[in-house]
């Protein structure tokens, strides 16, 4: 047991014994692990607007809230906290941008007030760090071919992939979110990491560094 399970460990029966003050140093010890999901999932309408930071703090506030509600009988707390964490973000999607739309009324499209999908959420961050010039030139062109291999993969296994690769979470973790084996979901994730690898070699060195850490 690494140091920092047995410290959840310490702190969960502490919790189990009614001293939810300990809900804070809980928090921080998976604070990072939910900023990358939050980070990795907010819809990029709400640029300047909010930032993982200030879910973070909204979602602990309504962590704090329902702490009593959290189960103890063997359910992971990151599991229990991400699930919270998940459904504060997307209160904020919804109301920051339905504010925008009755503020610029220019929302044409019926895109929903919710976090990315996951595919479109995986897309942006597979591509969105190309800047220079001669990138720029592809991107589109890149963006419009993935898409559309990406969209031809299981959307259980794209989310699959982004929860065990980008979110880093753990294949029990991956199991218990998503409701379904543990063999099933480790089948899936090596399944989609080959797939991600078969449609980033269609882009010879465009995405050499990502492919380097698939």
């Amino acid at each position: 047991m690494t140091d920092a399970n047995h410290s959840e460990s310490a702190l969960l029966r502490q919790l189990a014994a009614g001293e939810e003050s300990v809900l804070g140093d809980l928090f921080a010890l998976h604070r990072n692990r939910l900023w990358r999901m939050v980070n990795f999932r907010l819809d990029r309408r709400l640029t300047g607007r909010i930032d993982a930071d200030d879910i973070l703090q909204e979602a602990y506030v309504e962590a704090s809230r329902r702490v009593s509600h959290y189960e103890h009988n063997g359910q992971s707390f990151y599991v229990w906290l991400r699930l919270v964490v998940t459904q504060t973000m997307i209160d904020l999607h919804r109301y920051h941008l339905d504010a925008q739309k009755r503020d610029i009324r220019r929302e044409q499209t019926k895109r929903p007030v919710y976090p990315e999908a996951t595919s479109v959420s995986l897309i942006r961050h597979l591509v969105g760090e190309i800047t220079s010039p001669s990138q720029q030139a592809v991107k589109a062109e890149s963006l419009r071919q993935l898409e559309e291999a990406l969209t031809q993969m299981d959307p259980i296994d794209q989310e699959v992939l982004v929860l065990r690769h980008f979110e880093e979470l753990t294949n029990t973790e991956v199991s218990e979110l998503l409701g379904i084996e543990q063999k099933a979901a480790s089948i899936r994730y090596v399944r989609a990491i080959a797939r991600l690898k078969n449609v980033l070699a269609r882009f010879p060195g465009f995405f050499d560094d990502i492919q380097s850490q698939v």
